[in-house]
């Protein structure tokens, strides 16, 4: 469902949400300090793999990265740090590099660039044993990490000029706005929600310059503490679904947001109000500084 909004606490998020916060999606500069991780591996040295045992396989998207450690964001918005080490494979399929060609090294781990990991559980914590990912998704990574258009067609100069201007860009346009509705407590999206989220990107690609917010919320049911958390792990689910499913860019995505509770589209006193307020908005927003160039 889409509507439009010009709701004053979209307007004052944007400023705030303009500026990349610590583990977020969005690729990061080679000489730049990498995101903040959510957990903390508390010994990185690789034990042997004969005094381990199997952990779990994690999908997700890289998102964050600091030396022998990574922080893969799965689609339900858990993040789960694991160490890399010399004896972690890491391989390509597919595409762009060629026969012979798709083994890798922990270079090729780039921020935004979603993986499949079998991991080793020893006493220091998670240990990836093998990484697998798709040539086509490195291929976008490292374009959007090197700024580079080349082979990017949808990288124009008005995008690029977009992102230079970013920290100096607070007021924008709201051209639509597409509430997706959660289950009690849940942060699962229904297929009607993952239809709507790719529909959503379809008609923001249609639109020059265009860059999508997405802010979380709750209903009035549980403590603030637990409905924030809850916010910001819906706003994470939309975030990665419309990366991973629809194809939308990181660059082009500004910082999720979660709003526990706060701004309800209807009354927490009825059980169909309830129902609206378990919601997260994917706002398409234009810079009013690029709005239409």
């Amino acid at each position: 469902m889409s509507i439009m909004s010009n709701s004053p606490r979209i307007l004052l998020l944007l400023a705030m949400a303009a500026v990349p916060a610590s583990g977020s999606l969005a690729a990061q500069p080679q000489d730049e300090p990498e995101a903040e991780f959510m957990g903390t591996v508390t010994d990185t040295s690789p034990p042997r793999a004969a005094d381990m045992t199997a952990g779990p396989k994690l999908e997700g998207i890289i998102s964050a990265r600091r030396g022998n450690r990574m922080q893969v964001t799965s689609s339900d918005g858990t993040n789960t740090v694991v160490a890399i080490s010399d004896t972690t494979r890491i391989k390509a399929s597919g595409g762009f590099l060629g026969l012979g060609r798709n083994r890798l090294d922990a270079t090729s781990l780039l921020n935004g660039l979603p993986v499949t990991v079998e991991t080793l559980q020893s006493y220091g914590g998670l240990m990836a044993s093998r990484i697998d990912l798709r040539s086509k998704d490195l291929k976008t990574a490292s374009m959007i990490r090197n700024g580079t258009a080349q082979g990017f067609a949808e990288q124009t100069a008005a995008t690029q000029e977009l992102r230079s201007r970013m920290g100096d860009i607070d007021q924008y346009n709201i051209k639509s706005t597409t509430n997706v509705n959660f289950d009690t407590g849940k942060t699962t999206l229904s297929s009607q929600a993952k239809n709507e989220l790719c529909s959503t990107a379809s008609s923001a690609e249609g639109i020059k310059n265009a860059l999508l917010l997405v802010v979380g919320y709750t209903d009035s049911t549980g403590s603030l503490e637990f409905n924030q958390h809850l916010s910001e792990k819906r706003a994470g689910t939309v975030v990665n679904y419309l990366q991973q499913a629809c194809g939308w860019k990181p660059y082009r995505m500004l910082t999720p947001t979660g709003m526990a509770e706060a701004d309800p589209v209807a009354s927490n006193d009825t059980f169909e109000g309830k129902s609206q307020n378990r919601r997260v908005s994917v706002n398409i927003m234009v810079s009013k500084g690029l709005d239409g160039l």
